[in-house]
């Protein structure tokens, strides 16, 4: 084993990977071990006892952080004319129809969400194939098929996000920044949480959430006592 950097000294001297920390405590901790010299974004990692295979396991949902993501969220709206202002004035980046839809034909994605009205959805499903894999198809029980694209935009700016377990029974979400304080990170990853605790599926049979992690982008994960947070 190569010689360790000073930094990794400091993680070692306040981190305790064979321990589970209480929600809050991670919350500090994680703040205390990240060394980036950028403000590293701060995840939440829940490992479901959920087959995601089984379309009555599946667990999907939004939540809108009470402290925002720390993150400029470019957002897009297509829509008809009629929409234009409403979206505009609610502080979308980006709005329009037919010139958008030909931008990402072309490979142009350059945006975070995607917000749209039902009546456009015929032209959007066109760029499906392009959109699904980077997850910007927008969706109604997302919020992001809406009427009140206005609504939806505010919302998405204020911090609110949606999150899917993954094939391997994983739910991933960043919810915060380390510049964030610590209290603040807590609130976020407790509310998050919260959220897919309220999504339990009736036909799940056994532990519903198995383990829980908060972890920055480059910091070591700090394990959690599910039992701080159920």
């Amino acid at each position: 084993m190569g010689k360790l950097t000073k930094n990794q000294k400091a993680v070692i001297a306040k981190y305790d990977a064979a321990k589970e920390y209480k929600l809050a405590e991670a919350c500090e901790l994680v703040k205390e071990i990240t060394f980036t010299k950028f403000d590293a974004s701060v995840e939440v990692h829940v490992n479901l006892g959920v087959d995601p295979r089984k379309a009555n396991q599946m667990v999907r949902g939004v939540v809108t952080l009470p402290h925002g993501t720390g993150k400029t969220t470019r957002v897009l709206v297509l829509c008809t004319p009629d929409k234009e202002n409403e979206a505009k004035e609610a502080g979308a980046d980006f709005v329009g129809l037919d010139e958008y839809i030909d931008k990402i034909k072309g490979g142009w994605t350059d945006v975070d969400v995607i917000i749209c009205t039902p009546s456009v959805m015929a032209k959007v499903g066109v760029i499906g194939r392009i959109l699904g894999p980077r997850g910007l198809m927008p969706n109604p029980k997302t919020g992001t098929v809406t009427m009140e694209v206005g609504k939806a935009v505010k919302e998405v700016k204020a911090g609110k996000i949606d999150f899917k377990v993954d094939k391997t029974g994983i739910v991933h979400a960043a919810i915060g920044k380390v510049s964030f304080t610590g209290t603040q990170i807590y609130e976020n990853a407790k509310e998050f949480i919260s959220a897919i605790i309220k999504l339990k599926p009736q036909a799940l049979k056994g532990t519903y959430m198995k383990a829980v992690s908060v972890c920055s982008t480059m910091s070591p994960g700090i394990s959690v006592d599910v039992k701080s947070v159920e």
